[in-house]
């Protein structure tokens, strides 16, 4: 016989395979339809519900306003260009989308916001926001927003972002920004940023900044920028037109002015070189430079005046102003005759 207390007792299964089975007919259909429990608007939802705040259930949403709570799609929203929804709380699925991710959002393949996501967001493939990505993102292949990313930010190939990134930025072959960049910046290769970099960058390859480079920079063969500043440390190279503070290269670091501390395994060159400067065969002043500080290398070429110390094996400049020179042969262009060439020392005998 037909039992009536066991229809009853089993109707939650009824209703969760009648959702399911009114889900997969509207997916083709642009028009919201769904199966709301117990109200059209909070509860549980199997369907294409446009507002609801609960357990939802959806193919792919399509006209989609505002959903709060958790929200299980299957596919891409229709129109993802035009996509004004608001979805607030826990997204999962294949590829969870809208135009605003609030909360968590985990996608089997990706997770993306046409015009922000905020909180914690994480793909297989990727991240990714048209606009502004904030919180904590992780892309399997990449992360990456149009506008600006803020918090913690990893891409298992890159992070990038159009205008700025500040925060935590780890991409495993690059991390990039179209201005500004600020925080602990790692990249595979390289790091870099269009404006200004600040903070502690690292690259596998390169560390680089189309104007200011600030704080503790490391790059596998190149560091540069327009203007640095801090600590920069790089296994071959280091140039800008202004470099300051501490700088590494284990073969040359050169640039129009450097100030501070400047080592290069072969050599150190520039315009004006202000503090210590060192180099393992060679430093260079060009023509109408200047050394303000001290030079130490095995040849030191001063092509303009040297106010300071000069110490190698052989010394050049052409002139000397308020310094000195020690080593084995010591050459001033412009002293007088009979001591332009002197061994032990030369200084300012004009």
């Amino acid at each position: 016989m037909f039992n009536v207390n066991a229809r009853l007792k089993h109707k939650p299964i009824y209703f969760v395979l009648v959702g399911f089975i009114l889900l997969l007919s509207g997916a083709g259909t642009a028009a919201a339809q769904s199966l709301d429990i117990p109200s059209k608007y909070w509860g549980i939802s199997f369907g294409n519900s446009s507002e609801f705040t609960g357990l939802r259930f959806n193919f792919r949403d399509s006209g989609v306003v505002r959903i709060t709570g958790v929200n299980i799609t299957f596919w891409q929203p229709r129109k993802v260009e035009e996509d004004d929804s608001i979805v607030t709380g826990l997204s999962l699925g294949v590829v969870p989308m809208a135009g605003y991710l609030r909360g968590v959002q985990i996608g089997l393949l990706g997770v993306g916001g046409t015009k922000s996501v905020v909180g914690i967001s994480g793909g297989l493939l990727g991240a990714g926001s048209g606009g502004d990505m904030i919180g904590i993102n992780f892309g399997g292949l990449g992360a990456g927003a149009g506008e600006n990313m803020t918090g913690i930010n990893i891409g298992g190939l890159g992070v990038g972002a159009g205008n700025n990134i500040t925060g935590i930025n780890i991409g495993g072959l690059g991390a990039g920004a179209g201005e500004n960049m600020a925080g602990l910046n790692i990249g595979g290769l390289g790091v870099g940023a269009g404006g200004s970099l600040t903070g502690i960058n690292i690259g596998g390859v390169g560390v680089g900044a189309g104007e200011r480079l600030v704080g503790i920079s490391l790059g596998g063969v190149g560091v540069g920028a327009k203007k640095i500043r801090g600590v920069t440390i790089a296994g071959i190279g280091v140039g800008g037109q202004d470099v300051g503070g501490l700088t590494i290269a284990g073969f040359a670091a050169g640039g129009s002015r450097l100030t501070g501390l400047t080592i290069g395994g072969f050599a150190v060159g520039g315009r004006e070189l202000t503090g210590a400067h060192f180099a393992g065969a060679w430093i260079k002043v060009v023509e109408d430079g200047r050394l303000l500080g001290v030079a130490a290398s095995p040849f030191n070429q001063i092509q303009g005046t040297v106010t300071g110390l000069s110490i190698g094996i052989v010394n050049y400049a052409r002139r000397i102003e308020k310094g000195l020179q020690i080593g084995l042969i010591n050459i001033v262009r412009e002293n007088k005759r009979g001591l332009r060439v002197l061994p032990v020392f030369n200084a300012d005998f004009r």
